[in-house]
This record gives structure tokens, C-alpha cells and sequence, in this order.
């Protein structure tokens, strides 16, 4: 517990101070990110990153983590949109099967795309949403960390009713409700303090969801590496395991509220 502590204070003091300037510096610690996330993605797989179908891969989702402005210029320079771009990634990795002739399989290609799709979309919104200011990731945050605080707290109090062994095991009804009911506490205190302009009934329905949806989030975590054997995606963070398993939820909970913002 002790580490954990440690590891959370010392992680904090360096990634809040990115979030709160934003801009380029953010937007390359994000890439960052992402980068780690896919390492541990094709890890557990027993995939190498320093592989051309990998790399393939990472240039995919750089091209889908790009902020919509850089989009349009890339735009606007090449006549190609992110979605061709993409195409053009995807059928490369599919040529390189035929090249190598099914030593790097259809399967592994499937798994690179899918994980690049599931890294880069969760951070493409983190850097889609801060450029509209602080305020929307302050919540994502206060969403995911009252959440987890919740299930966490109120499933060990109360906790009688497995919510997925197969694929969690510590996981309770009693917690997953708790999340829920402390993220919409935690989220009138926030909406108190940080005046949304959003209509009230609506952000206490994106809460309650937003709670849910991140939840399951960090169970699709929990299936994937239950599916590959591991306990952690990574252990980059002492205590912590890997990024994937600090933003399983967070990378969830970023597109929906991004679309409320908008909507709202």
C-alpha cells in the first residue's frame, strides 16, 4: 500500500501539471501514453512493438491521436483524411501476411487493429477534450476516481454478490452500485463548485453512465488480460501495473463526455 501511495503522489505531481497547460506538451505526453498502452496491448499477445506489422500499427494510431486541427492541415496538405490513412495502414498490415506468407497471421493483424482502435480513440478524445478546456477532463476524472473509490470501498464493506467472477472476481453488485451513487455525489459537489454549462438533469444522467461505462471499461481490461494470462498490462508504475490499467476506465468515459460537452 505503501508503494502504491508513493507511486500515486509522485505520477500526479507529473501529470497534472500537463493537463492543466494543455497544448503541444500535453498533446505529446498523450501520444506517449498511447504508445505505452499499444506496447502492452501487443505485449500480451507476445507480439513484438519493434516489428513491421507493430510499427504499421503505431503509425495507425498516431494518425487516429491527431487533434482535429492537425487533421485538417494534414488534410488540406496531402488530400488524404484520417480515415484513408488509416485504410492505407490496414491494408499494408494485410499485404505483410502475404509477403511473409502467414507468418505474421490474419489474426494478429485483426488483434494490432482492434488494439489500436481501442488504445487510440480513449486518448485521441483525452486530447480532443482538454482543447476545449480544463474543465470536461477535471470531471472525467472526478467521474473515474469517485467511481473506482466507490466500487472499491463499498464493495469491500458490503460486497455479497460476485458481478462478473469469470472475469473479475473481487467485483460486487454492492460495489458496482456504490460507484455509481458516490460519482453522482462527487459530481453535484463538482457541479457546485465548477458551474457546467450544462443542464443539471442531464449531467447527473451522464454521471450515472458515464460511471457505468467506465466500470465496464475496466472490466474489458480485466477480460483481455484474463484471455492473455497476466495480471497487469504493464508495470511501468510501481504498485500500479501498467497505463492501461490506471485509464481502462478513463478511456471509456472520455468519448461519451466529449459528445455531451457538444450536445449539452
Amino acid at each position: 500500500m505503501k508503494q502504491r501511495i508513493i507511486t500515486a503522489v509522485i505520477a500526479a505531481a507529473l501529470f497534472i501539471p500537463f493537463v492543466v497547460y494543455g497544448h503541444l506538451p500535453f498533446t505529446i505526453l498523450v501520444y506517449a501514453m498511447a504508445a505505452i498502452g499499444l506496447f502492452e496491448m501487443l505485449r500480451m499477445k507476445g507480439l513484438s512493438f519493434f516489428s513491421i506489422p507493430s510499427l504499421l500499427g503505431f503509425l495507425a494510431m498516431c494518425v487516429i491521436l491527431m487533434p482535429r486541427e492537425w487533421a485538417i492541415k494534414v488534410e488540406d496538405t496531402t488530400s488524404f483524411s484520417q480515415l484513408e490513412y488509416l485504410s492505407i495502414f490496414v491494408l499494408l498490415l494485410l499485404i505483410y501476411t502475404v509477403v511473409v506468407k502467414n507468418k505474421v497471421t490474419f489474426d494478429a493483424v485483426a488483434f494490432i487493429v482492434a488494439s489500436v482502435f481501442y488504445v487510440g480513440v480513449g486518448f485521441h478524445y483525452f486530447i480532443s477534450t482538454r482543447t476545449e478546456g480544463i474543465a470536461y477532463i477535471v470531471f472525467a476524472l472526478v467521474i473515474v476516481w469517485s467511481t473506482d473509490s466507490g466500487a472499491y470501498f463499498v464493495g469491500r464493506k458490503i460486497g455479497k454478490h460476485k458481478l462478473w467472477p469469470e472475469i473479475s472476481p473481487k467485483k460486487t453488485i454492492e460495489g458496482f452500485v456504490g460507484g455509481i451513487v458516490i460519482a453522482v455525489i462527487a459530481t453535484v459537489i463538482f457541479q457546485y463548485f465548477a458551474q457546467l454549462d450544462v443542464n443539471y438533469g442531464l449531467l447527473l444522467l451522464v454521471a450515472v453512465v458515464a460511471s457505468m461505462i467506465g466500470q465496464l471499461g475496466d472490466l474489458v481490461e480485466s477480460a483481455i488480460k484474463r484471455q492473455y494470462g497476466v495480471k497487469d498490462s504493464g508495470n511501468i508504475l510501481p504498485g500500479h501495473g501498467g497505463i492501461l490499467d490506471r485509464f481502462d476506465s478513463l478511456i471509456f468515459v472520455l468519448p461519451l463526455l466529449h459528445f455531451i460537452h457538444f450536445v449539452g
